[in-house]
């Protein structure tokens, strides 16, 4: 597994990480717990350095990544976030300094580790000034429980507003074939402050694997149920995206979702993608988008696609949006 280089700030990953939020959280039912661990240790032995959680996924959900990583814990870096009331995603946004500091030392805890490597604030919050947020996050780096600050589906003037008050060294947010949004302004941000980018939901939320259709049902606690873009009418017009990357996929000898994958590394050199899985061969899959290598060709073979089948529905639904890009 290659390794890159996020941000500035000296923040070193595997090119592929493991995004660990549907072990327990959107996607139905949790992991049982054995299995998680059991999962995140193969990742591991598989070159993955980068683990992402939060403390809005659920407590357990920190608690299989720290165990897990317990015996290797110098080999990876562990990414977890703050943001929300009492880590409930549905109580709403608390990015209070005394927040932060509680929601650190909580994840401490449960991580079984000392410093937290990378700490993301999960999504801005509008009522507490940026630079307070930045501030609180700056305390705790240069107390030694955390090592990196990063945000989430931030937009363009929080961004700056926090890197100039304590360096951000990754932003993560949506990106992919399905979902392009930050190509307009926030990739050429990034590059100009020098901040590394980990996409989640590199797969689409699955879509770009290939193995959804508009005949797919999907368990009534995922939340694709809720999500514009996945609805009958939107799943079967955006099929043909994937119809189309499924045959490049092909004489590549590779799966659409190595493609997609290989598709966000050849972006830049400080992308790294987090996709998320809970099975073995799937994992497999995944860390094999590293190995398959698009040449301009390709690239420009998938830019005409994407030009010529355009994504139909929203990626949220309304109330979603409105915690995007503030």
């Amino acid at each position: 597994m290659q390794h890159r280089k996020i941000g500035g700030s000296g923040l070193e990953v595997s090119a592929i990480g493991l995004g660990c939020m549907g072990l327990t959280f959107g996607y139905g039912p949790a992991t049982d717990k054995a299995d998680a661990i059991k999962l995140i240790r193969a990742a591991h032995e598989k070159g993955v350095t980068l683990f992402d959680t939060a403390e809005a996924y659920g407590k357990v959900n920190e608690e299989m990544v720290g165990e897990a990583v317990e015996p290797f814990r110098d080999q990876v870096v562990i990414a977890t976030k703050f943001g929300f009331t009492d880590g409930n995603p549905k109580a709403g946004l608390d990015s209070r300094p005394e927040r932060i500091r509680q929601v650190a030392e909580q994840s401490l805890k449960r991580l079984r580790t000392d410093c937290i490597d990378l700490f993301y604030q999960h999504r801005v919050d509008p009522s507490v000034p940026m630079e307070d947020v930045a501030g609180a996050v700056a305390d705790l780096i240069k107390e030694g429980k955390v090592k990196h600050f990063g945000m989430c589906e931030a937009g363009a003037s929080a961004i700056r507003a926090a890197h100039a008050v304590q360096p951000l060294s990754a932003l993560q947010s949506e990106y992919s074939m399905f979902t392009r949004d930050p190509e307009a302004k926030i990739l050429p941000l990034l590059e100009e402050l020098g901040i590394g980018f980990i996409p989640f939901s590199p797969l689409g939320k699955g879509f770009l694997t290939g193995k959804i259709d508009a005949s797919t049902t999907f368990g009534k606690d995922d939340v694709r149920n809720s999500l514009p873009r996945f609805a009958d009418d939107a799943r079967e017009a955006n099929h043909n995206l994937v119809t189309l990357i499924g045959e490049i996929a092909q004489r590549k000898d590779a799966t659409p979702a190595q493609v997609a994958l290989a598709w966000l590394l050849a972006q830049k050199p400080w992308i790294s993608p987090i996709p998320g899985t809970t099975k073995l061969h799937r994992l497999d899959e995944n860390i094999g988008g590293a190995s398959v290598v698009l040449t301009e060709v390709d690239l420009n073979e998938l830019s005409d696609v994407l030009a010529k089948v355009p994504v139909q529905g929203e990626r949220y639904n309304s109330e979603m949006m409105k915690t995007i890009n503030r």
